[in-house]
């Protein structure tokens, strides 16, 4: 058989050869080392003021096109919610009153019809500006920053404002995509590779030493795989051995973005696959706490096992999100109690990310997993500030439920965000029957209190 030799294939060969190794290599220099040791050269941030820039630039070109147009430059809203004086429903069904009629409101019958005029506005109010709600949707952005999946039609005002778009589309979908998700699978590979091997060693000084490295050095490349450009405020009320952090919830990333500047004890439910495996290897080396399916509803099960992990101050501190799902970031709302009846020292932390460079919000009910991980990588930017707390302890006659809205009131202030008393499992449920049954008791009550001083008198 004649053998054929073309010197173009082994061009061809020598080029990607090249090129491979030259993609590795600064791999290696510029993010896995710094990694490891926990430095940075300033390109991420230097990045996000380059991007600012040009969000700025993109913005007027919009201003001016639309203005050029004659077009009304669509200005979304803001999911802030204007702060009012709280008012009782007594006080509001009593103004009601005042200015409907003219008589003396201690002549008044135990019923109005304009009373129904209270509730009436209160559910119209509820459809036109829901709080909860919209809780769980995108948080909108006052400014275009150059995605589509923000806003779809501002890249046609302009030749140079497509223009731009388009070699955004190319740099991140063409450069950053492929370096993200190499970033992605060598993270998570050597935290599956390097907790199996920590896991061998003797319980001891030694390997909760590795196993400290090793989870900071894999989150850190995870970290840079989404370029998170994080900025930690008051290091000095970081979680300690024995205690647990608790903090508002955006995103799965969150867990990545505390990690990635100390260690943790992981709480959550046992799964298969990917996750099963990842999950597995961590337990080796670091006393994380997972839970069969069967065992997270079992609510004394869960107390012992985190009361059993912070009695030991040995031990790492328990990560846990008290939302108990994703909130976009714009409020915080109810905490679950169990991780406040333990009674071990709470440290609050706040995470407030910026909208402008990429939404780290994940719909779980619009999109799986790996769906939100690719807009993730394909995002400009995770850019976000995390705060930590000081310490705080259940005071002396608090219940759990009080002591868990004095931590959340607390994050909330810090990171700006709303403080809301709405459960987050309304994303999923129904409102419960036990909300409609509080509003009718209130107004019970005012009734039946304006009987017995009429009474009385």
């Amino acid at each position: 058989m004649e053998l054929f030799f073309n010197p173009f294939d082994n061009l061809v060969c020598i080029l990607l050869g090249i090129s491979f190794t030259v993609w590795f290599t600064l791999l290696l220099v510029f993010i896995i080392v710094p990694a490891i040791f926990g430095v940075s050269f300033g390109i991420r941030r230097l990045y996000m003021k380059t991007l600012l820039k040009v969000f700025e630039w993109a913005t007027l070109r919009i201003e001016r096109g639309a203005k050029e147009k004659n077009h009304l430059l669509y200005k979304p809203y803001s999911n802030a919610i204007i702060a009012k004086e709280p008012t009782s429903l007594e006080e509001e069904i009593k103004e009601i009153r005042r200015s409907g009629s003219n008589k003396d409101l201690d002549s008044a019958t135990e019923f109005e019809l304009s009373d129904i005029f209270y509730f009436a506005r209160r559910g119209v109010e509820s459809i036109m500006d829901d709080e909860v709600t919209k809780r769980f949707t995108a948080e909108e952005l006052e400014s275009w920053n150059l995605l589509t999946r923000s806003n779809y039609n501002f890249h046609y005002i302009s030749l140079r404002l497509t223009v731009l778009w388009g070699l955004g589309l190319l740099i991140r979908y063409g450069f950053l995509l492929p370096l993200r998700v190499t970033l992605a699978f060598t993270g998570v590979g050597l935290l599956v590779f390097l907790t199996s091997i920590v896991g061998l060693l003797p319980n001891g000084r030694m390997k909760n030493f590795l196993s400290e490295k090793v989870h900071l050095m894999c989150y850190r490349i995870c970290v840079r795989a989404l370029t998170a450009i994080i900025t930690y405020h008051d290091s000095e009320n970081k979680p300690k051995n024995g205690g647990i952090c608790v903090a508002n919830h955006t995103s799965p990333i969150d867990v990545i973005i505390l990690a990635s500047d100390g260690c943790y004890a992981m709480v959550g439910q046992i799964h298969g696959g990917l996750m099963g495996v990842i999950q597995r290897s961590m337990v080796k080396a670091c006393p994380h706490i997972w839970f069969e399916r069967s065992e997270v509803k079992d609510r004394h099960l869960v107390a012992k096992r985190l009361s059993d992990h912070v009695e030991d101050k040995s031990k790492l501190p328990i990560l846990i999100f008290p939302e108990g799902t994703c909130i976009n970031n714009t409020s915080v709302m109810m905490f679950k109690k169990g991780s406040f009846e333990i009674g071990a020292t709470v440290y609050p932390v706040a995470i407030k990310y910026d909208p402008r460079f990429g939404d780290a919000f994940w719909n779980s009910s619009k999109f799986g997993m790996v769906n939100y991980l690719l807009r993730m990588m394909s995002s400009w930017a995770i850019v976000c500030s995390v705060w930590y707390l000081p310490p705080m302890s259940r005071e002396e006659g608090e219940d759990a439920v009080q002591f868990a809205n004095r931590v959340k009131a607390a994050i909330a202030r810090q990171g700006g965000l709303v403080d809301l008393l709405w459960d987050g499992g309304l994303k999923r449920a129904k409102v419960k029957d036990t909300f409609k049954e509080e509003q009718q008791k209130l107004y019970s009550k005012m009734l039946v209190g304006t009987q017995e001083d009429r009474s009385r008198s």
